[in-house]
């Protein structure tokens, strides 16, 4: 028998994981840190798996792995030590691994949260972009917890992403035509056309614990999760299509953006997620409005802009206020929702930021 002495014992430190794979089950990864390499590796989850002995074969593969292994190379140890036959039903070898790193980097889990929901009356573009820059701020330096904001929007917009081209993606005259504020977001991405009765608009402010372990990609797909089981509750089959759509069948119902932000004194800071989904669409006046390259619909494997989106109206059936209600809903079901409201210095915080920033055109065009 091994003894382990004091100082031994000292450098074990046991930790906890867990990743649901997008569209597949939980993992859950219980493992020992030994001064930097990976013991007692005991994998569980509510997923499928054959044979029974494929399971040992996984935690035996990651066994006494340097702590430092990638995600990549460590799905192909699990790949690698699986007996031949194995067959898996919602476990893939990439969601044992992310569920390893996010043990390893000592990642929070959406339970370990109280969740608040902001869902204030309608206000200008402009003021949304602030929020989500205050709103993530003040998650990242404590002193609000994480956050689901829900937008209700005051007028009709075009958004474009933090590193777009305004000339490029924007016909402004169309835009001043049909009565559409520009602009810039802090997030990167495409630009979003908004018409307040026809947009659905969400942000999450996490803290970057949550997606600790998880690469860009995976942390696109782990923050639309919650997303996906309400729209599969309202009967629309969606899925996460890399790296940042929501889609179906029958075509895209919504884009994603996110933004890291550093906390104070270099801390973990936190992340913004946001997403606009298409509850219905005026195609015409999207196309008069928006440049859409034809690079860029090709990149998609559509021949035009109006074929690129499927609104949330026609597959469901429902009034936007009730997508919304179930959204909000299925929620609180998962992870547990408080109502809440801006504080007075988060209004003034972002009123000061309309004034500095997001009205001011040298920002709207900062790449002209």
């Amino acid at each position: 028998m091994t003894v382990r002495t004091a100082d031994a014992r000292a450098r074990w430190i046991a930790m906890h994981g867990e990743y649901k794979v997008p569209g597949g089950k939980l993992v859950v990864v219980d493992l020992d840190d030994d001064g930097g390499v990976l013991r007692n590796v005991r994998l569980a989850g509510d997923f499928f798996l054959e044979p029974d002995d494929a399971l040992p074969a996984m935690n035996s593969a990651l066994e006494g792995l340097p702590a430092t292994t990638d995600a990549a190379e460590l799905a192909a140890r699990v790949e690698a030590g699986l007996p031949q036959g194995t067959v898996m039903y919602g476990l893939t070898a990439e969601g044992v691994a992310i569920a390893v790193r996010r043990a390893l980097a000592q990642a929070t889990d959406w339970t370990d949260y109280d969740w608040q929901l902001v869902h204030e009356p309608p206000q200008p573009p402009a003021l949304h972009m602030a929020l989500d820059e205050v709103l993530t701020a003040e998650v990242a330096a404590g002193r609000r917890p994480p956050t689901l904001r829900v937008w209700e929007w005051g007028g009709p917009a075009v958004v474009i992403g933090s590193f777009q081209s305004l000339a490029n993606e924007v016909d402004q005259e169309a835009a001043r035509r049909h009565g559409m504020t520009v602009v810039r977001r802090i997030s990167g991405g495409g630009a979003m056309f908004v018409e307040p009765g026809n947009t659905i608009t969400y942000s999450l402010s996490v803290p970057a614990s949550l997606v600790s372990g998880l690469s860009f990609a995976d942390s696109y797909a782990y923050l639309d999760d919650w997303v996906l089981g309400a729209l599969d509750d309202m009967g629309v089959k969606a899925w996460y299509q890399p790296l940042n759509d929501i889609a179906t069948d029958a075509g895209k119902i919504a884009g994603a953006a996110q933004k890291r932000v550093v906390g104070p004194d270099g801390g973990p800071g936190a992340v913004l997620h946001h997403v606009t989904m298409s509850y219905d669409i005026d195609a015409d006046k999207m196309t008069e409005v928006l440049r859409i390259g034809r690079e860029k619909l090709s990149g998609k494997g559509v021949g035009s802009a109006k074929k690129r989106v499927d609104p949330l109206r026609r597959q469901t059936g429902l009034t936007r206020e009730a997508v919304i209600d179930r959204m909000i809903q299925s929620f609180r079901a998962r992870y547990g929702l408080t109502a809440g409201h801006l504080t007075g210095r988060e209004t003034e915080r972002a009123e000061e930021l309309v004034a500095t920033k997001f009205t001011d055109p040298e920002w709207t065009a900062r790449v002209p």
